[in-house]
C-alpha cells in the first residue's frame, strides 16, 4: 500500500500551493459535479448553494481535496464550449475557496484557459481527463502556474472513446507507454508534481477496466502517486446489472482492491465510505 511495500520509490508528496501535502496514506478527492448531464445523477449540482452545501459535507467526512468539473466527460457526453465551461466552474472555483480556505481544489478540466482561470482563483491541481493530448497549451499552462497537474490515459474525446478500444500491443503496455511518454513531455516543461491516472472507463471497455485493475501493479514502474477513479462507473454496477445509483457495493469493492494494488488517491462521490474503505484495508495490512 505504501512506497516501502515495492521495489519502486514511488512519490509520496505534493507541493500544493505552498503546503505540502503528504500521500504516504491514501487519501479521498471528493467529486464536484457542476453540470446538467454528468452519469450519475444524484452528483449533478445546480447552483452554489447546492455546491458549497455538498462540500462541507466532504470535507467533513474527511476528503482531502475536492474536484470541480463543468464538462462531463461521459461516454457520448455532448460538447461544451469553453465560455460555458468557465461560466460554470470559476464562480464555483471563487466560491469554494473564499469559504473553505483551508480546501485543497481541483480542476477537472483538459482546456489550459479553463484551469488557468481556476487556479486564479484559488484552485490547487489540475486535473486533465486527456493528458494534455485535447489542447497543446496544457503541459506548458501547469509549468507556469507551478502546481501539480494529474495526468490521465484517455483516447480521443469523451464523444468518440468508447469506439477507441483496442489495443494492439498490450493494454497495460499501451497504458505505460502513453504515459511514460506524457510524464518525459512534462518533465521537460518544467512540471515538478505529477499524479497519474489510468483512465478507468476512458477508451477501455468493461473487461479491459478489470484487466487494468487486476494489473494496477505494473504502474509503479512509473514511480509517481496514483489516483484512481472508479466510483459509481459502469465497471462497478453493469457486471451486477443494476444502475449507477446502486453502484455503491461494486465501488467499495473495486475501491478496496485498487487501494490493495497501489493506489494513493480515491476519486468518489461517496467520500464517508471511501474514508472507512482505507481505514479497513490500513487496520488489515498493519495489524
Amino acid at each position: 500500500m505504501n512506497a516501502k511495500d515495492t521495489l519502486f520509490c514511488k512519490k509520496t508528496t505534493l507541493n500544493c500551493g505552498g503546503r505540502l501535502v503528504s500521500l504516504r496514506q491514501p487519501t479521498v478527492m471528493g467529486i464536484l459535479n457542476i453540470t446538467p448531464d454528468s452519469f450519475y445523477a444524484h452528483s449533478r449540482l445546480q447552483g452554489i448553494d447546492a455546491v458549497l452545501q455538498q462540500a462541507e459535507k466532504m470535507l467533513t467526512e474527511g476528503a482531502t481535496f475536492l474536484d470541480i468539473g463543468g464538462y462531463s466527460t461521459r461516454p457520448g457526453a455532448p460538447e461544451v464550449t469553453e465560455q460555458e465551461e468557465l461560466d460554470r466552474v470559476v464562480p464555483t472555483i471563487k466560491a469554494l475557496a473564499r469559504e473553505f480556505p483551508e480546501a485543497l481544489l481541483s480542476v477537472d478540466t483538459f482546456r489550459a484557459k479553463v484551469a488557468q482561470a481556476a487556479v486564479q482563483q484559488g484552485a490547487h491541481l489540475i486535473n486533465d481527463v486527456s493528458g494534455g493530448t485535447l489542447d497543446e497549451r496544457m503541459f506548458d499552462t501547469v509549468a507556469q502556474l507551478g502546481v501539480p497537474y494529474i495526468l490521465m490515459h484517455m483516447r480521443g474525446t469523451p464523444q468518440n472513446m468508447a469506439t477507441l478500444t483496442t489495443y494492439e500491443n498490450g493494454l497495460l503496455e499501451e497504458i505505460i507507454s502513453f504515459l511514460a511518454q506524457r510524464v518525459a513531455q512534462l518533465r521537460t516543461a518544467g512540471v515538478k508534481d505529477i499524479i497519474i491516472d489510468p483512465g478507468f472507463g476512458f477508451a477501455k471497455n468493461i473487461d479491459q477496466n478489470f484487466e487494468l485493475l487486476r494489473r494496477l501493479r505494473e504502474l509503479e514502474l512509473l514511480e509517481l502517486p496514483l489516483l484512481i477513479g472508479l466510483s459509481r462507473k459502469s465497471m462497478t454496477y453493469k457486471a451486477l446489472r443494476v444502475g449507477p445509483e446502486e453502484a455503491l457495493t461494486g465501488t467499495i469493492v473495486a475501491n478496496t482492491l485498487a487501494l490493495l494494488h497501489g493506489a494513493d488517491i480515491l476519486r468518489v462521490h461517496d467520500v464517508k465510505e471511501a474514508i472507512h474503505t482505507i481505514e479497513i484495508v490500513r487496520k488489515t495490512l498493519t495489524a
